[in-house]
């Protein structure tokens, strides 16, 4: 699903990416840990060009997304994020923070399509018999788009059992609900894959447990995920594979078993020896 090959990244002077490479199939749930400022969060943004790599190439579902000439809105639509502070707007309810993207994307491809018909006849002027372009089908509404959003973003409230919030704001949330709030934020646009950037970094160690415990149900489910985290517990019961980055490229990457049991690198080792009490 994901070939990340020779990624760097530079702020200025300061290389922060040297070199990652790394292959992610359909299923895989990564887990990404490794020192204070040694590039996870870096590394994370620049899969969804949040970020814009300095160099090498980001290969998503069969394209380059790293190819500054590549529409990235497009390919965003199909890699959610969660972020660490949540970033749920404030001024919107629960469920309009659910219900935002798939409306606005669902819309603009409706506007685009009756567009492309509004002109369709005097394009077609211009074309030749063999390339004529047909008028594009469209079999829904804006009414309807806001209606099926509204039940999704209900359904997926209900999952987490937060069906009572929807029309409150996440100023009234715990922490623990905002950041599940902020994950099925990122379903409902029915992602191949979703990206954790230390989820539970934010969160009271109560409300911890909650987050995990969705994200331990999104894997059962198959759902591809690359997460940043300093969970190691997690890491272990979840993740098919584990990358460890310090100072900005991939030193160890290994399933769980052998990353923790009989980690090979020295820093690793060192790192290990540290975090794991």
């Amino acid at each position: 699903m994901i070939e990340v090959i020779n990624l760097e990244k530079h702020f200025g002077e300061n290389q922060v990416l040297k070199g990652i490479d790394v292959t992610i199939d359909k299923g895989d749930i990564v887990v990404v840990v490794g020192p204070s400022g040694s590039g996870k969060s870096t590394f994370l943004r620049c899969l969804n060009c949040m970020e814009d790599p300095t160099g090498g190439q980001i290969i998503f579902n069969g394209v380059d997304i790293a190819d500054m000439r590549v529409d990235i809105n497009v390919h965003r639509r199909h890699m959610g994020m969660v972020f660490q502070h949540f970033n749920l707007f404030a001024n919107k309810t629960v469920i309009q923070n659910i219900m935002l993207a798939p409306v606005y994307v669902q819309c603009q491809d409706l506007r685009r399509a009756k567009r492309h018909n509004r002109w369709l006849p005097v394009t077609n002027l211009f074309r030749g018999a063999d390339k004529k372009q047909k008028p594009a089908a469209i079999s829904t509404t804006k009414a309807r788009i806001r209606q099926e959003a509204y039940e999704n973003a209900l359904s997926l409230l209900k999952r987490i059992g937060l069906e009572d919030k929807a029309d409150v704001y996440p100023s009234t949330l715990s922490g623990g609900q905002k950041q599940r709030v902020a994950i099925v934020r990122s379903l409902a646009m029915n992602p191949d894959v979703i990206l954790f950037d230390e989820p539970t970094s934010a969160l009271d160690p109560e409300m911890v447990g909650e987050v995990l415990d969705l994200m331990k149900a999104l894997a059962k489910e198959g759902m591809t995920m690359i997460i940043v985290t300093h969970e190691m517990g997690f890491a272990k019961e979840v993740a098919n594979k584990v990358l460890f980055i310090d100072e900005g490229k991939i030193l160890e990457s290994a399933p769980p078993a052998e990353f923790f049991g009989a980690p090979k690198n020295p820093r690793l080792q060192d790192f290990l020896s540290k975090v794991l009490v």
